[in-house]
């Protein structure tokens, strides 16, 4: 079965009072996120090693293969932007309690973390992500990640919020403010919200 381009979980134009405009839903879904889609549909059409395979199992299989490079990045672009839509929020609710407990414990205080967060999105030269990931030790932590990589990927860990900051995300909102677009996020946007439910069903 093909993979299919998710809908949003909210309209195109339920962010334009957050910071993230509609023409910027409408190309970053519509055009930049289904082209991810259909190029990785060409591949696995094209490679049976691929056919019947989850997007989790395409991914491990491609990350470490210079010739599936292709692949992996498709693969892992659209992993990556499933998980961005559902971390982003039109309703902008604070930082729900199980969750600010677990970074105050982990970083010390919320805007420790918002601060590592902010780091690594801003210090990610060139395309990429920065990551909210509760790691293998059960401690939150902050990691970035060039191009379509991500923390499956990397074996880091379960990612609870991803930023894409590749510069089609933010261009047309920020223009290349890249440090209001990350501080928009985390004040704005973060569905934090979806990732407690994620941390709880760690």
């Amino acid at each position: 079965m093909a993979f299919e381009l998710p809908p949003l979980p909210y309209s195109t134009s339920a962010l334009a009072d957050r910071g993230m405009g509609q023409e910027t839903l409408e190309l970053h879904h519509g055009k930049h996120h289904q082209a991810y889609v259909t190029a990785l549909n060409g591949f696995v059409e094209k490679n049976d090693a691929l056919k019947g395979k989850s997007l989790e199992e395409i991914i491990a299989l491609s990350v470490s293969n210079e010739q599936l490079a292709p692949v992996f990045n498709n693969a892992g672009q659209h992993w990556n932007h499933i998980l961005f839509w559902k971390g982003l929020s039109p309703a902008g609710r604070a930082i729900p309690g199980a969750l600010e407990k677990k970074l105050i414990e982990d970083f010390g205080s919320v805007e420790a973390f918002k601060s590592a967060f902010t780091t690594a999105a801003t210090g990610q030269f060139g395309s990429g992500w920065a990551w909210l990931v509760l790691g293998r030790d059960g401690k939150l932590k902050v990691t970035k990640t060039p191009n379509g990589s991500n923390p499956l990927a990397t074996g880091e860990g379960k990612a609870l919020l991803g930023l894409d900051v590749w510069e089609h995300s933010y261009y047309l909102d920020f223009r290349n403010r890249r440090p209001d677009y990350v501080a928009n996020f985390l004040g704005r946007l973060a569905n934090y919200d979806f990732a407690e439910a994620e941390l709880k069903a760690a």
